[in-house]
């Protein structure tokens, strides 16, 4: 039977019809940002190079583990597979081999304690033996290490050290004097664990036969309170150890367990409490530690080389600098021959740059040179002689992965995409996984030989960016501007789709604005400022003075007034941004997190005519109430600088506010305190000022968990639509 033909006008409004639900598919909505994660780049994740350097394993959603080769990105074979065996659990969160590759230690049950720190139940699988079996039956640990021989492995519980002989299943218990919010051994406290990013405070000596460890005292440290809700009748008052700027600190000391003796010795730090031991690590000579020692201001460091039979150290080398040093991470010092000669990082020349230090703390050369920084130390190949870095070479918004001669003759570019790269390099520097994006490139994962050689792609993120592709997005466009001082300033704009420059548009300001931080950088992000562009605002970030990768001068400028420079320019980018013919100049605000969250309400406050709405969330108001190390470094001490911390607390400038202002913390915050956004309303209040708070009950710092997230986002855009 032949078929009717429709109307015209009927396949006209089915076409149309059609077009819009298209249309209404490709929208990016809240949802599928904070709930669904349809937006979430894919990665390799739980990479491990293995001892030969030409192998690599890949965790499977922690519930496979499975080697590969390098050269040929073949399958080689699975080492692990959950689901073959009848274990205790489910899956691991993480995965660590013994040095000699016969056993794997696993994580499961993982606890969050804080940032970085966890409780855990740990598994110890055999691959000869195909057997697993739990680490400890006597509660959660912490922190669970191989020794060097894998027949050992030390972690911490309830605040003591142990080891456990994997030989005879015996397990020993090296202090018996911890005790909460009193003495640690074998972890960090509170604050050395969010401003030092460590949380293991003990080493194996490379032959296995000492633990070097660190003990802190606590007792001396005032104790913060939180109220934690967790939907019970009567909620927890949760305590800790929090030392605020100009309070004192845990008293931290060093000692070394011998394990065929069970001698503890301590070692010599020196007779000062009051100061900082933010690294230790062990040279190529397993009886000489390494010892990382700054003063409380940070402004003095200094390296001690400790004989742990002995506990006797010395001072090798010494650095002074006019404000403070640059935070020590775990590459500060690296050992590169039996000679005991090593690389530290330093910006002693006003840019972070690699040198060569013999063994007793002489300079020998500077690696690396030139008016840009060092981001990162990637590692040294003995065989090559050939020291793995990346920089800011090119540009201060981008990130390129290199490799030059420890003489400092010969550098090699290895990166070729232009934008933010970065390298994994295998345990022999035959190999490296490069992790590039850039604003217009999802993550693209390759793999390379040491010359930079691609051999394959790993994760192309083809997806992701046909999906974004469809939502027809404006990607960032960078700019730069001079302020009224003269200092030229960095920025990213996303326009709107459909954008016409004919007409003018509200501005959203994203700041962050911290010491030696950036937002402006030529790297991959899609979210929240998609989808406010996608409403029809035009979404900005500056990066102030203050922030990284351009020197020690750009940076270290905000010394002792942090809030000053760096408000004075957001305002500048904000005069900027009113003389755009298509931006409308009452119709500015600025939203900010944490650091970015201080920001915000500076801007509201002490740059009140410039804004319109701001959002704070989780924001530091007064640098009285912020931890020791961080605020200290970058303030000094406020019993020697009050001004510093009092002229530019927003607090202390509520009487200026004119516009909106919404203020948002967690309630169980353990790193900025609900302390803070409860003196800002206070003053708020004192001073008639209205403004709009929600906080989240016992959410920490980041404010996630469940439907949190959306809710979070939703309420923000809802306050932009209605107050800008």
């Amino acid at each position: 039977m032949k078929a009717s033909r429709l109307p015209a006008i009927l396949l006209l409004l089915i076409y149309s019809l059609n077009s819009f639900a298209q249309a209404g598919e490709q929208k990016i909505t809240l949802e599928a940002l904070f709930s669904d994660g349809e937006y979430r780049p894919s990665s390799v994740y739980g990479l491990n190079s293995m001892k030969d350097g030409r192998h690599f394993t890949i965790s499977d959603q922690g519930r496979k583990i499975t080697r590969f080769n390098y050269a040929t990105g073949q399958q080689i074979d699975n080492i692990l597979d959950i689901s073959e065996g009848n274990y205790d659990f489910e899956f691991f969160t993480k995965y660590e081999f013994s040095a000699n590759e016969d056993k794997l230690l696993l994580t499961t049950n993982f606890e969050k304690m804080y940032r970085h720190s966890y409780r855990a139940n740990f598994y110890i699988f055999d691959l000869d033996k195909k057997s697993m079996y739990p680490l400890s039956k006597n509660g959660k640990q912490r922190l669970a290490t191989f020794s060097p021989d894998g027949n050992k492995v030390a972690f911490v519980r309830e605040n003591d050290l142990f080891y456990v002989d994997l030989l005879t299943d015996q397990e020993h218990q090296i202090t018996t004097d911890g005790e909460y919010n009193s003495i640690i051994n074998g972890a960090t406290d509170w604050v050395y664990e969010e401003e030092f990013a460590f949380t293991k405070a003990f080493q194996w000596s490379p032959d296995g036969k000492n633990l070097v460890f660190y003990k802190f005292d606590e007792e001396r440290v005032k104790q913060f309170n939180m109220t934690l809700y967790k939907n019970q009748l009567y909620p927890e008052n949760y305590t800790f150890k929090y030392p605020k700027a100009g309070e004192e600190n845990s008293i931290v000391a060093l000692h070394n367990y011998n394990l065929e003796t069970g001698e503890i010795i301590k070692i010599d730090i020196g007779p000062e409490t009051d100061q900082y031991i933010p690294r230790i690590k062990f040279s190529n000579d397993p009886e000489m530690l390494a010892i990382v020692r700054l003063n409380r201001l940070q402004n003095h460091l200094e390296i001690l080389m400790a004989d742990i039979t002995t506990g006797n150290s010395n001072v090798i080398y010494s650095e002074k600098n006019q404000r403070y040093i640059t935070e020590i991470d775990d590459y500060y010092i690296t050992f590169i021959n039996d000679k005991n000669d090593f690389i530290i990082n330093s910006e002693k020349s006003g840019f972070n740059h690699l040198y060569l230090m013999d063994a007793n703390g002489n300079e020998q050369r500077q690696i690396t040179k030139g008016p840009w920084v060092v981001t990162e130390f990637n590692g040294y190949d003995p065989e090559s002689k050939l020291v793995y870095y990346t920089s800011a070479e090119n540009s201060p918004l981008r990130r390129d992965v290199y490799a030059i001669k420890l003489n400092g003759r010969k550098k090699t570019k290895l990166s070729v995409e232009t934008g933010t790269n970065r390298a994994d390099f295998s345990k022999n520097f035959e190999y490296y996984i490069n992790y590039f994006s850039n604003v217009s490139t999802p993550p693209l994962i390759t793999l390379h030989s040491s010359d930079g050689k691609l051999l394959r792609v790993l994760e192309d993120n083809k997806r992701l960016k046909e999906k974004v592709n469809a939502v027809d997005s404006p990607a960032k466009e960078f700019f730069t501007f001079s302020t009224t001082e003269g200092v030229e300033l960095n920025g990213w704009m996303i326009k709107p789709a459909n954008f016409d420059e004919t007409k003018t548009y509200p501005v959203v300001m994203y700041v962050y604005g911290g010491p030696g931080s950036q937002t402006v950088t030529d790297s991959w992000s899609f979210g929240w400022y998609e989808y406010l562009a996608q409403e029809g605002y035009i979404v900005v970030s500056v990066d102030n003075r203050g922030t990284g990768a351009r020197g020690e001068a750009f940076k270290k400028i905000t010394y002792g007034q942090l809030g000053y420079y760096e408000t004075i320019d957001q305002i500048e980018a904000a005069k900027y941004l009113r003389n755009l013919n298509y931006v409308n100049p009452d119709r500015i605000g600025i939203f900010g997190w944490s650091y970015g969250g201080y920001m915000s309400a500076l801007g509201i406050t002490k740059g009140a005519p410039f804004f319109k709405a701001a959002i704070a969330v989780a924001p530091v108001t007064n640098w009285r109430y912020y931890d020791t190390i961080y605020t200290e470094r970058y303030m000094g001490l406020p019993q020697k600088n009050p001004e510093g911390y009092d002229n530019n607390s927003p607090v202390n400038h509520v009487e200026k506010l004119q516009g909106n202002f919404l203020l948002i913390h967690g309630m169980g915050d353990d790193n900025v305190h609900l302390q803070n956004s409860v003196a800002l309303a206070e003053a708020m209040v004192q001073n008639n000022k209205q403004f709009d708070m929600f906080y989240y009950s016992d959410k920490d710092h980041s404010i996630y968990g469940g439907n949190t997230r959306l809710h979070l986002y939703t309420k923000m855009s809802d306050y932009l639509f209605k107050n800008l």
